[in-house]
């Protein structure tokens, strides 16, 4: 199936038949995964309103279809799992048209699609959700949704939809007394305000929104707040007074990935310092307590970063080995984040060739899959291969003299070190 294909892409769902284009073969598994989520959802849009009435015998013949084409991929992958929800859910609601009871599949779909970096899917399941059962979902599940769909929104920088989504959000919160959702749309509006480049406001917001959460006492809204804080500082190049914020949102979360995940952030903040040591401690902790998630997968590339930094050759082929297992399983921003790593780490034991090779790749990855922050930063290594190597260093924004200064970070080493004890 390809791009020139009449009308492809006008379809409803195209975006999970991109998996079919981009696949090498039909069979293969990333296009029998795409073309059952492509099925799955046209099943749930039998249920929206608008829809044409389809006779019963229709539905459960389009229904035993799609079951089948789910339950033929492999029972391993968390999208199977996800999508055999999705089908059962259509069929529990179908009866009764009872569409309350196609939120939590779809929801969840989305949220995985999402971590997964799929994005322009996870927005195509969330319209799905949306165009399907509009209002007569629950008060509280129509706020999380609009907060979901926000939090997708920006990160695919389409900034003023997401900007109207967090505050549909708070609003819609503040209707039925949900402070929590209220004090995450309020996050959330700040994190869009991070992407426009507005630090200001952002850092001015998100402290105001810490004040709340502990006026509230709301430990979950004080942990993301203290994270996205620590993200805002450290793109305004302030990744020292960021640290004790990230230290906040790991000792405050309660869910295990969250706590990993800020572990993971907090060895590259201490990279960006040039604080090898503490990096990798926070980093090996991560990978620790992460196993095959998301976030382990980038501490191990961190943790490669780390040694190639520090010119160690053996740690850079372990630390590159491990991920090389994971390959397969990374999304397209991990992967080219993986290989500019490894092209930055050629280039920092000589290797320019290679170096150029590797880059060159990531800039190719970056720009088909749309990652244009990704495009820039590559460029800037890029160009910079032929300069010295102090110089090469300073486009990945890594000093090459450590500052440990603050008692704040020094603080921080100390906890962080305490947690291997």
């Amino acid at each position: 199936m390809s791009e020139s294909a009449p009308g492809l892409y006008s379809l409803p769902h195209a975006v999970f038949l991109r998996r079919l284009a981009g696949a090498t073969r039909g069979t293969s598994l990333d296009a029998r995964l795409g073309r059952a989520a492509f099925v799955s959802l046209r099943l749930i849009d039998q249920l929206a309103p608008d829809g044409p009435a389809l006779p019963r015998d229709a539905f459960h013949y389009q229904h035993a279809a799609t079951e089948r084409a789910c339950r033929g991929l492999p029972a391993d992958r968390p999208e199977t799992s996800h999508l055999i929800g999705v089908v059962q859910s259509a069929a529990d609601a179908y009866p009764t048209r009872d569409v309350g009871l196609l939120f939590p599949a779809l929801f969840a779909y989305a949220h995985y699609l999402e971590d997964e970096m799929c994005l322009e899917e996870a927005l195509d399941v969330l319209e799905t959700l949306e165009r399907v059962g509009g209002d007569r979902y629950r008060a509280e599940d129509r706020v999380a949704a609009r907060l979901r769909m926000a939090r997708v929104l920006r990160k695919v920088n389409r900034f003023d939809e997401a900007e109207r989504a967090y505050e549909e959000a708070g609003s819609g919160a503040a209707a039925i007394g949900d402070m929590h959702s209220q004090l995450l749309s309020r996050i959330g509006r700040a994190e869009s305000l991070r992407g426009r480049g507005n630090l200001v406001e952002a850092e001015r917001s998100l402290r105001n929104a810490l004040a709340d959460a502990g006026v509230m006492s709301d430990t979950q809204a004080h942990a993301i707040g203290h994270h996205v804080l620590a993200a805002v500082l450290s793109t305004a190049g302030r990744s020292a007074e960021a640290i004790p914020h990230m230290w906040r949102a790991f000792e405050s979360y309660e869910d295990a990935t969250a706590r990993g995940r800020a572990l993971a952030d907090l060895g590259a903040l201490f990279l960006i310092l040039g604080n090898t040591e503490d990096a990798e401690r926070a980093l090996a902790e991560a990978v620790r307590r992460g196993g095959a998630q998301d976030f382990a997968t980038n501490a191990l590339i961190e943790l490669m970063n780390c040694a190639s930094f520090r010119r160690e050759r053996v740690g850079f082929e372990r630390w590159r080995e491990e991920c090389e297992q994971r390959r397969d399983a990374m999304p397209p921003n991990v992967l080219v984040d993986f290989t500019l790593k490894m092209g930055i780490g050629r280039a920092r034991f000589g290797q320019f060739d290679r170096a150029k090779e590797l880059l060159t790749r990531a800039l190719q990855a970056a720009e088909a899959a749309g990652l244009h922050e990704f495009v820039f930063r590559i460029e800037r290594v890029k160009n910079g291969l032929h300069r010295c190597q102090r110089e090469l260093t300073a486009e990945t924004e890594v000093v090459a003299t450590p500052e440990f200064g603050t008692d704040a970070v020094r603080e921080v080493s100390a906890s962080l070190a305490r947690l291997e004890v």
